[in-house]
């Protein structure tokens, strides 16, 4: 694959860590509410110069948002969702 700035064509994919199956990068690119998603630097970046791309392609204020934000570690993660599905239930009881 070239390492230029320009995403690879929809043909090409790769396969996604959170959704499990094969994705094209157009998808990657809006994925988080029109924002890229978070993991998008780590997944493409073997496949061309994907920060190099969101650099001219959105705004600063954008960047901070898809990929400064603070990732929770995975017992946090897990504690949390537990809570979730807990209160879910005692709601789903009354």
């Amino acid at each position: 694959m070239n390492k230029d700035n320009s995403p690879p064509d929809e043909d090409f994919q790769i396969r996604c860590p959170r959704l499990g199956h094969q994705i094209v990068f157009s998808y990657c690119r809006v994925e988080n509410e029109g924002l890229p998603c978070f993991k998008a630097l780590d997944c493409w970046h073997q496949h061309f110069s994907v920060e190099e791309y969101f650099q001219k392609e959105i705004t600063q204020d954008q960047w901070k948002k898809a990929f400064s934000r603070p990732t929770k570690n995975k017992m946090f993660s897990l504690l949390e969702m537990i809570e979730q599905t807990k209160k879910r239930m005692k709601e789903e009881e009354q």
